[in-house]
């Protein structure tokens, strides 16, 4: 099984570079794309992903939480305590730094993936990631 991730970012070179590296992954599936938010609310109810990574930015002056269901993994480049506060009043499981998206989105991904999906994708983790950065 793979998890099924949205990937929302409104910037057609970040959303290729991220694109890029989840496809190189069999354990992860990008079912759809989104560049603004309204997009993201549609898509959400159409493919049902399981998560989401999503771009902090495209919900600057959001006051509701995404919609429910899968989970979010806000990204931005800035991680300061607004960044932090925005993420949690959209529902984001997590925020990460784009700056370091090519060593912690997949493991992230995989972290956060269904329950019933854990055990099968941990076992195709590559050495450098099974038992470290999320067991500090």
């Amino acid at each position: 099984m793979c998890v099924r991730v949205l990937l929302a970012e409104d910037a057609e070179v970040l959303r290729r570079a991220i694109r890029n590296l989840l496809n190189a992954r069999e354990d992860i599936k990008i079912v759809g794309e989104a560049a603004t938010l309204s997009e993201v609310i549609q898509k959400v109810a159409e493919l049902q992903p399981d998560e989401i990574v999503f771009d902090l930015h495209m919900a600057d002056g959001e006051k509701d939480p995404l919609p429910a269901g899968p989970k979010i993994l806000a990204i931005s480049f800035a991680n300061d305590d607004e960044a932090k506060i925005l993420a949690e009043r959209i529902g984001a499981s997590v925020l990460l730094d784009k700056m370091d998206l090519s060593e912690e989105l997949i493991p992230t991904i995989l972290e956060l993936a269904p329950a019933g999906q854990q055990s099968l994708i941990t076992s195709v983790l590559p050495e450098e990631f099974s038992g470290g950065r999320f067991d500090d």
